[in-house]
C-alpha cells in the first residue's frame, strides 16, 4: 500500500508535466479529471459475465460497494475515484459530490448502484457511473468496473475509451475452471491489442474455491502462477483470488473499533489459496499479491514515460528561452506589441495548416481518401434494382400520369421515377461534406498543437481554434448547399437526347410489321431484308465454329478458373500480341502473361468497373481493303472498356482491345466475362447488327401511333433506357461533386478561413 501511495505522488508530479508538454491548464486538467483523467493510476477491468470483475474490485476497495452476482451484473461502466484517508476506520466511507462530502455505508452504497443497474440506460448514447470515495483500506487508484464482454454495450468505442490509454493497467480476469482454455480468452486477447508488450497488464485467476474439485483446473492454474502456461501469457504477471473476502468479513458481528476483520479475511484468504495451490508461489495468493503486482506494473509504465517527459520538459524550456529572446520580454507591454505578436502567430498557424493540408505530414490524404474511396462506394451501393424492378416503375408511372405506350417521348412518370432515384444521390452527397469538414476540423486541432508559438498563450490558441472552427462551419453549410444543387440540377432536366434510341427502336418496329418485341419471329421486309440474310449466314458460320469445340482451360472447385490464349493489341505498337490469359470468376479479375509457363502476371483488369463491347474488325483494323471487309467472317475483337470515363482498365489505359483465335474462343471468353461484369452491375454491349438510320416522317409518326405495342414489354425497354441515363448522371455526380466540395471547403479554408483569422486581429 505504501508504495503505491509513492507512486501516486510521482504520478502526480508526471501528470502536471504532460499537461505543461500538450499545452494545457494545469488547473483545468486537474479540476475536470474526476471524470476523465489519463494517468498512470487508472486500472480497467476485462473479463466475460460472471468472472468476478465486482468482487475483484470490492477486494481492492475494502467495501463490498460493487453489486456482484446475477443481479446485479455491470450493465455500464463504473467508475470509482478511490483517496486513501488513514485518519478513517477500516468501516467508514465518506462519498464525495460536488465538492460535498457525507459518510455512507457500504450496503447503502452498494443498492443504490443495484437500483440504477436495475432500470438500465437512461437513453443517452454512453451511460457512465461516476464515484469518487474517501477510505482507510483502499488504495489510491481509478477503478473502472467494465460490463461482460458478451454484452451489446462493449462495442469497440467503449473499449478504446477506457482502455486505449497507454497509461492504464488492464486487469484480466478469468474464472479458474476456464484457466484450461485461457490461450482462447477474450479478455487475454483485447489486453494484448492495446499492450502488446505486456507492460501494463495484470492477470487474475479469480473463483479458486469453485474449482476445488477440478483437478485439471487447479493445475493450468498452478502453470499460470509459475509463468509455464501458454506462450502469450508468459510475460504477464498473474495472481490467484477467491475474491469474496471482503463479502465475509462485511457479514462478520462487531462495531467500528475492530478495525482488523479485514486483514484477517484477507490472511483467511491467502491461507485458503495456499491450501488449494500447494505448488503455486506464496508471493502470488491473495488481495496483498494483487497490489504488489499492479504497484509493480504502475513502475513499469512510469519507467517507461518518465525520460520522454524529461526530454520534452528540457526542449520546452529551451522554446520558451528561445522566444523570449527574439521577441523581447517587454514587448507585449503595449496593443502594438500585442498586434505584432499576434500576426507572427497567425503567420506560423497558417504555414503550419498549409503543410498539414497539402502535404505529407498531415491528414489532406484522407479527403483524397473520401473521394475516391467512400463516396464512390456510397453511389454504388445505391438500391438502383429495387427502384427499376417492373412493379416499382409500373407503380411510378401509373400515379404520376399513366402510361400511353404509343406515345414517342419519355412521358411524366419515367421523368417522376428519374427524379425519385436521383434522389438517392443526396445522402452520400451530405455524409461526404460531413467527412470533409471532420478532416478539416481534425487539420485546424492538429496545426494549433503543432504551433509551437500559441504553446506559450493558451487563451489565444483557443480562440484560433474557434474562430477556425466557425469558418469551417459556414464553409461546410455553402457545400452543402452546392452539393444539393448539383444533384436537383439533374433532376430538374432530363436531356431528350438520352432517349434517341426509343424513336429508333419504334421506328424499327413501325418498318418492320412486328406486333411484339417479345417474339420477334416476324420477318422483316423492305430495305431490313438483306439485314436478316447477313445475320442468318453469320448465325451458321458461328454455329459450324462453335461445334468444332473451343480450345480453353478451365480449373477449380466449381470450373470458376478460366484460360487460354487471345491476342492484345498494344497500345503503342498498334500491333497484336499473343498472350495467355487467366479468368477468375470468384475475384473479378483478368490476368495474363506473355507465356503460359510464367508465374507472375504482367498485368491484372479488375473487372468490377468495365464494361464488355463487341468491335467489329473492320472498326478494329482500318488498312485492309474493302473487298477484304467484304468478305470477312464474324468478328473475334471485343474491347474492355472502363465504367467510369476517367479512369484506366490496364496500367495507362482506359480501353483493351483483345481478339479470339476461333469463334469458339470467343463465345466461351463472352459468357464467362459476361457473368463477371454483369454480376457487379456492369454492361455487355454485343453488335449483333448494324445500326439503324432512317428519318422520321409525320407518316411514321402517324404509323407508329396506329400501332402500339405490348405496353409491359416497352415499359421494361424503356426503364432500361432510364437506368442507362441514371448510371451515367451517377457517375457524373461520382466526378463533379468532389469538386464543388473542394471549391466550397478546401480552397476556401486556404484563403478565406485565415482571411478570416488575420482580420480578428485588432
Amino acid at each position: 500500500m505504501e508504495a503505491i501511495e509513492e507512486l501516486s505522488e510521482l504520478s502526480e508530479s508526471m501528470r502536471q508535466a504532460a499537461a505543461v508538454l500538450a499545452d494545457e491548464d494545469v488547473d483545468q486538467t486537474s479540476s475536470s479529471s474526476s471524470k476523465r483523467s489519463s494517468t498512470f493510476l487508472n486500472v480497467v477491468t476485462l473479463g466475460n459475465v460472471g468472472a468476478g470483475k465486482s468482487a475483484i474490485l470490492n477486494s481492492l476497495i475494502g467495501h463490498p460497494i460493487l453489486p456482484t452476482g446475477e443481479n446485479g451484473a455491470t450493465r455500464y461502466p463504473i467508475s470509482i475515484n478511490l483517496a486513501r484517508d488513514s485518519t478513517l476506520s477500516t468501516k467508514s466511507i465518506i462519498l464525495e459530490i460536488d465538492n460535498k462530502s457525507q459518510q455512507v455505508s457500504a450496503s447503502a452504497l452498494r443498492h443504490s448502484l443495484q437500483d440504477r443497474l436495475s432500470k438500465g440506460s437512461s437513453g443517452k448514447s454512453r451511460d457512465e457511473i461516476y464515484l469518487k470515495l474517501h477510505t482507510s483500506t483502499a488504495p489510491p487508484l481509478k477503478l473502472i468496473d467494465l460490463p461482460g464482454l458478451e454484452q451489446r454495450i462493449m462495442d469497440s468505442s467503449v473499449l478504446s475509451e477506457h482502455a486505449e490509454h497507454n497509461d492504464a493497467i488492464l486487469l484480466v480476469i478469468v474464472p479458474a475452471a476456464q484457466a484450461p482454455e485461457i490461450s482462447s480468452s477474450r479478455a487475454l486477447r483485447i489486453a494484448k491489442e492495446y499492450d502488446q508488450e505486456g507492460t501494463g497488464t495484470v492477470g487474475i485467476i479469480s473463483k479458486i474455491d469453485q474449482a476445488v474439485s477440478n483437478s485439471k483446473a487447479l493445475a493450468a492454474v498452478q502453470a499460470l502462477l509459475l509463468n509455464q502456461g501458454p506462450p502469450k501469457t508468459s510475460d504477464i504477471p498473474w495472481v490467484a483470488l477467491i475474491g469474496q473476502s471482503v463479502s465475509i468479513a462485511s457479514t462478520q458481528p462487531g462495531s467500528d473499533s475492530s478495525d482488523n476483520s479485514l486483514e484477517t479475511a484477507w490472511r483467511a484468504e491467502s491461507e485458503s489459496l495456499k491450501s488449494i495451490l500447494t505448488g503455486a508461489p506464496r508471493n502470488k495468493l491473495g488481495r496483498v499479491a494483487l497490489v504488489d503486482a499492479l504497484a509493480g506494473q504502475i513502475r513499469n509504465r512510469i519507467k517507461l514515460r518518465l525520460p520522454n517527459l524529461l526530454s520534452g520538459l528540457q526542449g520546452k524550456s529551451e522554446i520558451i528561452q528561445d522566444e523570449l529572446v527574439r521577441l523581447g520580454e517587454g514587448m507585449i507591454g503595449s496593443p502594438e506589441g500585442t498586434r505584432a505578436v499576434a500576426l507572427e502567430l497567425c503567420r506560423e498557424f497558417e504555414d503550419k495548416f498549409l503543410q498539414h493540408i497539402m502535404g505529407g505530414e498531415g491528414n489532406g490524404w484522407k479527403i483524397v481518401a473520401c473521394f475516391e474511396g467512400s463516396f464512390p462506394n456510397r453511389i454504388k451501393q445505391l438500391p438502383l434494382d429495387k427502384h427499376f424492378e417492373i412493379n416499382n416503375v409500373k407503380r411510378v408511372v401509373l400515379e404520376s400520369d399513366g402510361y400511353q405506350p404509343y406515345l414517342i417521348s419519355p412521358e411524366k412518370g419515367l421523368r417522376s421515377l428519374i427524379k425519385g432515384v436521383l434522389e438517392l444521390a443526396k445522402e452520400p452527397s451530405r455524409l461526404c461534406v460531413d467527412e470533409v469538414h471532420r478532416v478539416l476540423m481534425d487539420i485546424v486541432s492538429a496545426t494549433a498543437n503543432a504551433t509551437p508559438g500559441l504553446g506559450r498563450y493558451a487563451p489565444f490558441k483557443r480562440e484560433v481554434v474557434q474562430i477556425a472552427s466557425a469558418a469551417l462551419d459556414s464553409f461546410k453549410k455553402e457545400s452543402m448547399k452546392m452539393v444539393i444543387a448539383l444533384v436537383d440540377m439533374e433532376r430538374a432536366f432530363v436531356p431528350p437526347q438520352h432517349f434517341i434510341r426509343l424513336v429508333q427502336r419504334r421506328a424499327f418496329i413501325s418498318k418492320s410489321g412486328e406486333t411484339s418485341p417479345q417474339t420477334g419471329e416476324q420477318e422483316t421486309e423492305g430495305i431490313f431484308r438483306k439485314i436478316k440474310n447477313k445475320l442468318s449466314k453469320q448465325e451458321k458460320e458461328a454455329t459450324k465454329d462453335v461445334q468444332e469445340g473451343s480450345g480453353l482451360k478451365t480449373a477449380g472447385p466449381g470450373g470458376e478458373i478460366t484460360a487460354g490464349f487471345l491476342l492484345k493489341k498494344s497500345g503503342k505498337t498498334n500491333e497484336w500480341g499473343r498472350r495467355w490469359f487467366v479468368l477468375n470468376e470468384k475475384t473479378g479479375k483478368l490476368g495474363y502473361t506473355k507465356k503460359q509457363e510464367e508465374r507472375h502476371f504482367r498485368g491484372v483488369i479488375t473487372l468490377e468497373e468495365c464494361n464488355i463491347e463487341e468491335v467489329a474488325d473492320d472498326e478494329d483494323d482500318s488498312s485492309k481493303s474493302s473487298k477484304d471487309k467484304k468478305g470477312k467472317g464474324p468478328s473475334l475483337v471485343f474491347k474492355i472498356i472502363s465504367r467510369v470515363p476517367y479512369k484506366t482498365v490496364l496500367k495507362a489505359y482506359s480501353a483493351v482491345i483483345l481478339k479470339a483465335e476461333s469463334l469458339a474462343d470467343k463465345t466461351e471468353w463472352l459468357e464467362k466475362l459476361s457473368n463477371v461484369v454483369e454480376s457487379k452491375g456492369g454492361q455487355v454491349k454485343v453488335d449483333s447488327s448494324p445500326p439503324i438510320k432512317q428519318s422520321l416522317s409525320d407518316s411514321s409518326l402517324d404509323t407508329m401511333a396506329r400501332k402500339p405495342v405490348d405496353p409491359v414489354e416497352e415499359l421494361r425497354w424503356m426503364s432500361q433506357e432510364v437506368r442507362g441515363y441514371v448510371e451515367a448522371v451517377l457517375n457524373s455526380l461520382a466526378a463533379n461533386i468532389p469538386k464543388a466540395i473542394v471549391l466550397c471547403q478546401v480552397e476556401k479554408a486556404k484563403e478565406d478561413m485565415l482571411i478570416q483569422l488575420y482580420s480578428s486581429v485588432r
